[in-house]
């Protein structure tokens, strides 16, 4: 039997670093948080979410709070939910969001990670946002190829719904459909395949992070702001 008391001759393994997701219940937050499961180096232990007072839903996906927390569940790790009110501004949004981020750095938790690909801009608000709580912003999949990307979401077994559609961008008609092969074939040639540049977004409801598939069904697409196409999805 090898003698395990001669340390000096074994590698010693850092514990994993716990970290936050931004969780938004769609397809890059969940690939984010995949990349982190499977890591060497970080340990996801809670998932953070915004969604809007009055509709009770997460915010821009339109994505009902008990659909919400049926991921979370599948997932197995803790929701924290930041309430943020209609049509929020820009200093409402970071003073709930700022309160948020300190109870979390209070709990020893000093990174929070965000599915973001390639906007610039996005990640430099959100590293400075979480700088002045004295944290730091990871991204697990930046400027990998979202054509790839968007196929092995499929390949791997993510299963997911557009849940918002963007209709200046893409039209209308695609709100609640599959994200699939022929969703991705379907797509107009200036859109990015991941809906990076908010194209649209997605509830995922089956795949890898999820212990079972979470059942849901689809209900009425409703235009708002004459410009976005939600699909209501129902449990």
């Amino acid at each position: 039997m090898e003698d395990i008391s001669k340390t000096d001759e074994l590698e010693v393994m850092s514990p994993r670093t716990p970290v936050l997701i931004s969780w938004s219940g769609g397809k890059d937050s969940s690939l984010a948080l995949d990349a982190l499961m499977r890591s060497v180096e970080w340990e996801p232990v809670g998932l953070l979410t915004t969604v809007t007072e009055g509709y009770d839903r997460v915010s821009m996906h339109g994505v009902r709070r008990s659909l919400l927390e049926q991921q979370a569940a599948q997932i197995g790790l803790p929701l924290s939910v930041v309430t943020i009110p209609t049509a929020s501004s820009n200093e409402s949004y970071e003073e709930r969001m700022d309160q948020a981020l300190r109870r979390v750095r209070e709990a020893g938790i000093l990174d929070v990670a965000f599915g973001d690909l390639f906007l610039e801009d996005v990640r430099s608000y959100r590293e400075k946002m979480l700088g002045t709580v004295g944290m730091r912003a990871i991204f697990p999949l930046w400027q990998l190829p979202t054509p790839e990307l968007a196929r092995d979401f499929i390949g791997r077994g993510f299963r997911a719904v557009l849940t918002c559609v963007d209709t200046e961008q893409i039209p209308a008609a695609f709100a609640g459909r599959e994200f699939d092969s022929t969703l991705l074939d379907d797509l107009p040639s200036s859109a990015d395949p991941c809906g990076e540049k908010g194209e649209f977004h997605t509830f995922v409801y089956d795949g890898p992070i999820y212990a079972s598939a979470i059942p849901v069904a689809r209900g009425d697409n409703v235009l708002r702001e004459s410009r976005f196409m939600y699909c209501d999805l129902l449990r």
